[in-house]
């Protein structure tokens, strides 16, 4: 999505100091290296557009290849679109200084608190308010469940750095006993080697948090659990039933948050639950040294986390020249096709943080299966339109950064 906003003065601090390192030192010979770089590219040329050379190379030999775009249609359409599009921008940056620059002198002339009568002519005589508009509609179509439907939470993750959104695009599940045991949730040192009363601790508040969200008939809770299995039903269809430390058996109060399972012997090795379009995994191994502690073999309870991230070019992020961009593109193009990964050591072995896969369970309404995503939703923030870039030049004048983002990031 592209931000059409204004940048917070520390944002545009930030930007300006980054942009100041970069020719500091070199004075009036910045602005003839950025020139011989981009004249160092014969096929870049799409009317009076020039393009950094490394830049143009990612584009062509990655980002392109498998779309059906040809290179020159690319760059001759990011050319039609600046042409057309550049100045309309830059005179809308000139009519909001212009605004910013009569609510400056109105402040300097008229200090402390405003009068609101007075304000509000101001805003409206100005411009900057606009008369209101009639009542009107506005109705979306194929816009995603996890934004359109169902309420859950959203990371923002800058998007070159590649093992932070790694960790961002896996956050759509998460273990919600890590969460208990590792974090103050609960008093106590939670240093070192596993401890088995703290990791009963926190079973408890997951128990808890079960009870309120998927409660079992009568007065059954789940701390009373011993063993979870699947009963088959005509049509292919499933029930849960729970055993109890009483001898009994319970079921949920609600049969249809039951969605899916893992088939084991002589539990199920996995149960999924669902409410409001969220979802619930118990998994469940005695063998595993956390199940070995739970009366029914459980395992973790994986929580259904992070619907949605933001990949950030912005905000949380700092992509502001050629080298800035190609890694952020890079990393954003590795994300689409699900291919971004990162070595990295954890525990003092090396390991490679993948982005994870989808997740199936047999479906607990009858044949068939339940496929469910295993990353977030993931939304690029392009940099917003008041930021301009000389990784892309128009004839001699650089271009909104904003503009540049959508065309590579949407490609």
């Amino acid at each position: 999505m592209i931000k059409a906003r204004c940048c917070s003065q520390a944002t545009r601090a930030r930007k300006s100091t980054h942009l100041m390192k970069l020719t500091v030192g070199r004075g009036h010979r910045a602005a003839t290296t950025v020139a011989r770089r981009l004249a160092h590219v014969p096929a870049a040329a799409a009317g009076r557009l020039r393009v950094d050379d490394k830049l143009k190379a990612f584009v062509d030999d990655e980002l392109l290849p498998g779309t059906g775009v040809a290179p020159s249609k690319f760059w001759d359409g990011l050319s039609s679109i600046l042409e057309d599009m550049a100045p309309r921008n830059r005179a809308l940056l000139d009519r909001r200084d212009e605004l910013q620059a009569q609510l400056d002198a109105w402040h300097r002339a008229n200090p402390g608190t405003p009068d609101p009568t007075a304000y509000a002519a101001l805003l409206e005589s100005s411009g900057y308010l606009a008369p209101a508009a009639p009542p009107f509609e506005v109705c979306s179509q194929h816009v995603d469940p996890e934004l359109a439907l169902v309420a859950g939470p959203q990371l923002v993750c800058p998007v070159d750095n590649a093992r932070f959104i790694v960790n961002a695009a896996n956050a759509r599940w998460g273990s919600l006993l890590d969460a208990i045991y590792g974090t103050d949730v609960l008093p106590g040192d939670r240093a070192g080697a596993y401890k088995p009363e703290r990791g009963a601790a926190a079973f408890g508040v997951a128990h808890s948090l079960l009870d309120e969200s998927f409660p079992l008939e009568g007065e059954a809770t789940w701390s009373d659990v011993t063993a979870l299995s699947v009963a088959m039903r005509d049509g292919g269809a499933a029930s849960l039933q729970l055993s109890l430390a009483s001898g009994g058996e319970a079921s949920l109060r609600d049969g249809a948050q039951f969605v899916g399972f893992l088939p084991g012997v002589p539990t199920a090795r996995s149960v999924l639950l669902g409410k409001n379009g969220l979802h619930v995994e118990l998994q469940v191994d005695r063998s595993h040294r956390i199940g070995a502690t739970h009366a029914a073999g459980i395992k973790d309870v994986q929580v259904e986390s992070a619907l949605s991230a933001i990949c950030d070019m912005e905000d949380s992020a700092c992509t502001v020249d050629a080298a800035d961009k190609i890694v952020a593109y890079g990393n954003w193009l590795g994300l689409m096709r699900g291919e971004l990964s990162v070595p990295m050591s954890k525990g003092g072995k090396e390991v490679l943080r993948e982005m994870n896969g989808d997740r199936t369970w047999t479906s607990a309404a009858g044949p068939g299966s339940v496929t469910l995503p295993g990353r977030a939703l993931l939304l690029c923030r392009n940099v917003g339109l008041h930021m301009y870039t000389d990784a892309v030049m128009l004839g001699s004048e650089e271009v909104p950064e904003g503009i540049v983002d959508a065309m590579v990031t949407a490609a």
